[in-house]
């Protein structure tokens, strides 16, 4: 794969064109983007994944509800076997599956319970989900370079080991790293939130920051909560799970977070199965589980919520296997700045 990468370095300073030449058409207003009768939050990023900003998701939403605002989310659905405007949650129940909506999204609602929508196209795709749900309050999840729909206020997402590990294969646009625009973009952002995740607050690197002047910046972090039980419906505490033998399985961008939190909570993480970002589990993947599983002697699976989302729908083919996913709470180190922040937009 590095290989590959190596050989479209070249295509960098292409991609870089496009990138520059599609934020000059709309900071010159010759794309214009268009407002809909809503109050539009967006939570974006400038990397391909792993920077969290499903749980900033659910975080900046859970905090307009308690707000009063009625809200509404809407994704791209990235990964969703559909196409166009799908209705994912009314308010009141699903109207599609995770296969049709995307598992991102279907986390959302499993945490808020809020009405939810996937439109490749935002302002359709918004214009929709007020007219469905009647919503006065839209939070974007991914849509920083989605720039046709107006918002209110634009947060991007970065994580914090994104910025203080410099990495040729990570730190580099794309097709070589996994950087979706470069660092100048920062400054059409409302506001940075670091996400430092399950470590320690570090600085920006001098080298970065320049593109943080002026910039209202965050902090924000994961807190594991406790182990759901797929199977009981029930919640164990951390301490249940401490020095157990567990078969680790992970399908997001970025594993190395979450198998931290697990050691960190003393789980044994010796036995993984880790996969691509935004994993489509197939019946070979779950008999590789379950092969796994039973050759090491596991006491467990333990997965992300992400993941457990996408594997109910093998209940029946692993009914005789306990499976558990770390519940994790995002909290920013200083709510009360953040929430004059975005209340006072």
């Amino acid at each position: 794969m590095n290989f590959l990468k190596i050989i479209l370095y070249p295509f960098i300073p292409v991609y870089a064109f496009i990138i520059l030449m599609r934020n000059f058409l709309f900071d010159k207003n010759i794309f214009k983007n268009r407002s809909v009768n809503a109050k539009v939050f967006s939570v974006g990023n400038i990397t391909f994944g792993g920077s969290g900003k499903t749980p900033v998701t659910i975080y900046l939403t859970s905090l307009l509800m308690q707000e009063g605002y009625k809200v509404g989310v809407l994704s791209r659905g990235y990964g969703r076997k559909s196409k166009g405007y799908v209705l994912v949650y009314d308010g009141n129940k699903f109207q599609s599956t995770v296969e049709e909506s995307g598992d991102e999204i279907y986390h959302t609602v499993l945490d808020c319970s809020v009405p939810a929508a996937v439109s490749e196209n935002r302002v359709k795709g918004a214009e929709r989900l007020i007219i469905d749900t009647g919503v006065s309050t839209i939070v974007l999840d991914d849509a920083f370079q989605h720039r046709w729909i107006k918002r209110d206020v634009d947060l991007i997402v970065i994580d914090q080991r994104f910025l203080t590990e410099d990495h040729f294969f990570i730190n580099n646009l794309l097709p070589t790293g996994v950087m979706r625009e470069p660092f100048s973009s920062i400054k059409r952002a409302s506001a940075v939130i670091i996400n430092r995740k399950f470590m320690e607050k570090k600085e920006v690197p001098e080298n970065l920051r320049k593109y943080f002047e002026r910039k209202q910046i965050f902090t924000g972090y994961y807190k594991a909560l406790s182990f759901y039980d797929l199977k009981h419906i029930t919640e164990l505490s951390l301490e249940e799970f401490q020095g157990q033998k567990s078969l680790v399985v992970s399908g997001i961008a970025t594993p190395f977070s979450f198998l931290n939190i697990l050691r960190q909570t003393k789980v044994d993480t010796q036995n993984k199965l880790i996969f691509k970002d935004h994993k489509k589990y197939t019946y070979t993947d779950v008999q590789r589980i379950r092969q796994l599983f039973y050759s090491t002697n596991s006491h467990s699976v333990v997965t992300t919520e992400k993941d457990a989302v996408k594997l109910t729908k093998f209940a029946r083919e692993m009914d005789d296997i306990d499976i558990y996913y770390l519940k994790i709470k995002f909290s920013l180190d200083d709510e009360e700045a953040f929430k004059g922040f975005i209340f006072g937009v």
